[in-house]
């Protein structure tokens, strides 16, 4: 097929014919597809729990002739690495990551890295759920259950992207690496394993739920724990004592401070000024104490704080720890809390406009959807920064449309996973090539 010649479309021509087989052979599979998206998201994967996902992706990919590639985190040296965060209170050597190559591509045609996280934040308070968290349910065009819209909507639209080419008796020319990693909701370091292990290309495409608009720029982020120390006694004897739990919320109003600080800064910054207080601080978690009894001697707490573009990791980690040390003096404390660098240490990202692979996916967006493809700054955290920012790699951080991520109410709009299986599609049509097989034989 040719894969220069236009259509007033301004698709190539080819990928214009493409597209309308597309539609016909997504709307056929599309129950099969709801009832694969069903199966992923049944998988409790929250972390520490992703092995059992993983293994049944693998043999998915493996039944499809896929060359499949499962290992650790543990297996990799990532320490030191750009991107690499600490590994606390994880045993990297269940963190499974699992890497599917397609078979015999061609050197000559762009490669592609498709990603998706199969790693969920845990459902919390099971009284909030009118349901198991983690048996999906369909109703009213969504499918509804944790990690429905972040992220296994993705990975399955991926998968069955690749599918559909097949169907009709195509694969991609070039070379493509299927990826499903852990560790997106709190370091990234599953994506920075699979980058170490070698797995590169041309060009990565992530389909995180985004109201199909493209991420260009987006929030790092830093998480820390504090333990605070009290002067402990009987309650009776509470005149005398100083109770670190209750200290702990005069660090957390400092830590307060600081963020609204940042944002005064965040005011004049390029990508983030247009948005209210983009910076967001949060109090994640908190435990202490061992006895009613007693006024509490300790109190641990877990927080995260965002990082802007431009913003150093030393710099923030810096202003974080002078807070709480300033605290510490306010308060009259015997010692200034020790602070634990736990997960996420992420810088701020932004991705430049003018790419090839941005030119192919607005290409292939209005196409499909209609529209011009808009872009946004995202005040969260993602996986794209270990490929863009850290390796070089152009990276879209781009995908379809659903509600609530994190919550009871996590659902995904089934009519957008089929739209974005066929964006998907085209994508790696245009952007690998594509090499005609026999179908029968396939």
């Amino acid at each position: 097929m040719p894969s220069n010649e236009t259509a007033k479309s301004d698709l190539p021509l080819d990928l214009a014919t493409l597209s309308e087989a597309l539609d016909d052979v997504i709307e056929a599979g599309f129950q099969r597809q709801v009832q694969w998206l069903g199966q992923l998201v049944s998988f409790g994967s929250v972390r520490g729990n992703e092995a059992p996902c993983q293994d049944w992706l693998a043999s998915e990919f493996q039944a499809r002739g896929w060359l499949v590639d499962q290992f650790a985190i543990a297996d990799v040296p990532i320490a030191g690495k750009p991107g690499a965060s600490p590994a606390v209170d994880v045993d990297y050597a269940k963190a499974m990551q699992v890497v599917a190559s397609l078979p015999d591509p061609d050197p000559a045609h762009r490669s592609l890295i498709l990603q998706g996280h199969i790693d969920v934040v845990p459902p919390g308070a099971p009284e909030l759920w009118d349901r198991d968290p983690f048996q999906p349910k369909v109703e009213n065009g969504f499918m509804w259950g944790r990690g429905t819209n972040d992220m296994k909507a993705g990975v399955c639209e991926m998968v069955f992207a690749l599918d559909a080419l097949r169907t009709l008796g195509y694969v991609p020319a070039g070379k493509v690496f299927v990826e499903t990693v852990s560790e997106e909701e709190c370091t990234g370091n599953g994506a920075l394993a699979t980058l170490e292990r070698g797995y590169r290309a041309d060009a990565c495409l992530i389909p995180e739920s985004l109201d199909h608009r493209l991420l260009r720029a987006e929030l790092g982020s830093v998480w820390f724990r504090a333990r605070i120390l009290g002067r402990p006694g009987h309650v009776l004897s509470a005149s005398r004592t100083s109770n670190a739990i209750l200290a702990a919320f005069e660090y957390v109003a400092d830590l307060e401070e600081l963020t609204k600080t940042i944002n005064e800064e965040a005011k004049q910054h390029p990508w983030f000024g247009h948005i209210e207080s983009p910076v967001k601080f949060s109090l994640g978690k908190i435990q202490g104490g061992d006895w009613l009894g007693s006024v509490p001697s300790w109190c641990e707490i877990e927080c995260r704080l965002s990082v802007l573009p431009d913003h150093p990791l030393p710099m923030v980690r810096q202003r974080v720890l002078d807070c709480i040390s300033a605290c510490a003096k306010r308060l009259s404390a015997e010692k200034i809390p020790d602070v634990t660098w736990i997960g996420f240490q992420a810088d701020g990202h932004v991705f430049e406009p003018g790419s090839e692979a941005e030119a192919v996916l607005s290409r292939c967006h209005r196409y499909v959807m209609g529209t011009e493809l808009e872009t946004f700054s995202q005040t969260a955290t993602s996986d794209t920064r270990q490929y863009d920012l850290y390796y070089g790699i152009p990276t879209l951080c781009y995908g379809g449309r659903g509600f609530d991520s994190h919550s009871p109410r996590e659902r995904t709009d089934l009519d957008s996973v089929k739209s974005m299986t066929k964006i998907i599609a085209i994508f790696i049509a245009d952007w690998c090539g594509l090499r005609q097989i026999s179908v029968a034989s396939g």
